[in-house]
């Protein structure tokens, strides 16, 4: 029965894994000096990295970024597409929202837009109880065994009845030795 809940879970954590988190550009590129920046990923804690990309500026030249959500000023590279490439690191203390990211060319003639959204730092919650710990009693406690049956309580009585007959048997030998 608790398969189904787990199966799910781990389903969508692999639809997860599989499908990263979208670059998503903020605005469609205007013809007029201006366009999106590229947010890889889009979605981040505090404290995480992202990478910036754009190609309003041209192949060849840099830019500088800013955004409320970033440690420090992005500085962009010519990148090996025909764009300039970033690094940002978001700052520790982010609050969770959306930031607006601004990149102006080198030239000044170029500007471009984009936005990465903080989300707070989530933790690990377990799906399911996990099987460990009390050896043996890991299976009586989820109600897999009903516990020890005939068979168990007949050796269980051979076994104290030969504990009891070699108790016996010592201690008339000893009397005997001590008499004889």
């Amino acid at each position: 029965m608790r398969s189904l809940p787990l199966t799910f879970c781990a389903a969508v954590a692999a639809a997860t894994i599989a499908v990263p988190a979208s670059a998503a550009p903020a605005e469609p590129k205007d013809p007029k000096g201006s366009g999106p920046v590229t947010v890889t990923p889009a979605v981040v804690s505090p404290g995480g990295e992202v990478e910036l990309w754009t190609d309003v500026c041209g192949k060849g030249t840099s830019a500088r970024g800013n955004s409320e959500a970033f440690t420090s000023e992005a500085r962009f590279a010519p990148a090996d597409r025909k764009g300039l490439r970033a690094e940002a690191r978001i700052r520790p203390d982010a609050a969770p929202d959306a930031y607006e990211i601004r990149v102006t060319c080198k030239d000044g003639h170029g500007r471009a837009k984009g936005t990465v959204t903080v989300v707070p730092h989530r933790r690990p919650t377990p799906v399911a109880p996990v099987r460990a710990g009390g050896g043996g009693t890991a299976t009586l406690a989820t109600g897999g065994a009903a516990g020890p049956g005939l068979p168990h309580a007949v050796t269980g009585l051979a076994l104290a009845t030969a504990a009891v007959a070699a108790v016996a048997f010592r201690g008339a030998r000893r009397r005997r030795a001590e008499h004889g």
